[in-house]
């Protein structure tokens, strides 16, 4: 009975001593990491990337009126 105890206890005394304390670890700086939201970079990256977006968006919408020009029937044949 006792060597059973033993056995049951042996993993929850190491998942306590080590597991648990690194897990906690890592979960508050995830947590905090979160909470403090985008960096100065990446507000200025997420900036030029809808500044690109917009661009790209503004050449899609000038090549549709060109291929309207060109060949109006260019939506039926995709």
């Amino acid at each position: 009975m006792t060597v059973i105890i033993a056995l049951l206890v042996a993993p929850i005394i190491l998942f306590i001593v080590f597991v648990a304390p690194i897990w906690l670890i890592l979960n508050y700086r995830s947590k905090r990491q979160v909470n403090q939201g985008l960096t100065h970079e990446e507000r200025e990256q997420m900036q030029q990337l809808a500044l690109r977006a917009e661009k790209m968006s503004e050449r899609v919408t000038v090549l549709e009126k060109l291929l309207d020009l060109e060949s109006p029937n260019w939506r039926e044949k995709v």
